[in-house]
């Protein structure tokens, strides 16, 4: 291994130390009951992400209660890894414009829960497997963030996790509900460039609806909406700081879910 693949490895052992580190508002707060997710891939106590009076736990589905509560909660991966030059990408898709719902959208791999799931870790892996052919066993999980809620109630969960090895991933997106897979780079999610903002009302609660511009491989894509929210927390936690441009992030989107 040459000294910039070795720098390039260190960079991405140091990321996910430090989001191992990273502790939800609950845990913060002490609602969390200390119960960790089973996969052993994860190596932070996360699996209470929200208080459990408040949301449904990654682990109970397994529970009869739980189990009615499925078809309202899904997960995302946020499968961060380094491009040549050492800047943290992140995969993103366009779904397919022959879906009934986001047709044409640009999307995080992910999907709802299913009966089978163990967790919120087991449906984002085996969601982004399906829809765009990423071994689960290529991605190190590292931590899960906050759930957002839509405005149709459903809980979205965001995983994080780490491609260490780039070249070994052979996008193969799922014809059905894949249109395209590219990446972007992570930090311009706390940048204030090709970002434009529209103000929204619901409910009475007034917020900023964030798009940013991308373009690649001659593509035009438009990052909007849940899934520009989640990259800017991402990407926010990452680089430790702020975004550059006021969020004013929509009141339900932390609402109890």
């Amino acid at each position: 291994m040459d000294s910039n693949s070795f720098r390039a490895s260190q960079r991405l052992m140091n990321l996910a130390q430090q989001l191992r580190r990273y502790k939800p508002l609950s845990q913060i707060n002490g609602t969390d009951n200390q119960n960790s997710t089973e996969d052993p891939r994860v190596q932070v106590n996360a699996g209470e992400v929200v208080p459990q009076q408040l949301c449904l736990k990654a682990e109970s589905v397994t529970n009869p209660i739980a189990k009615r509560l499925i078809p309202n909660r899904a997960a995302v991966l946020i499968c961060l890894f380094e491009d040549d030059k050492g800047d943290l990408r992140v995969i993103l898709t366009k779904r397919s414009s022959t879906l009934s719902s986001h047709s044409g959208e640009v999307s995080l791999p992910g999907g709802k829960t299913e009966e089978g799931d163990a967790d919120d870790i087991k449906t984002a892996l085996r969601e982004a497997e399906e829809e765009i052919g990423l071994d689960p066993s290529l991605v190190n999980v590292v931590t899960i963030l906050e759930p957002f809620v839509n405005k149709r109630g459903m809980t979205v969960v965001p995983v994080i996790g780490i491609l260490s090895d780039s070249k070994a991933f052979n996008p193969s997106p799922n014809a059905a509900e894949v249109e395209a897979i590219f990446d972007a780079p992570l930090e311009m999610f706390v940048k204030d460039e090709n970002r434009r903002a529209e103000e929204r009302e619901w409910m009475g609660d007034k917020y900023l609806l964030h798009f940013f511009d991308y373009e690649a491989q001659d593509n035009k894509y438009v990052i909007w909406a849940l899934t520009a929210g989640i990259l800017i927390r991402v990407a926010s936690i990452v680089y430790e700081r702020p975004p550059a441009f006021p969020e004013r992030k929509p009141k339900f989107w932390s609402r109890h879910c």
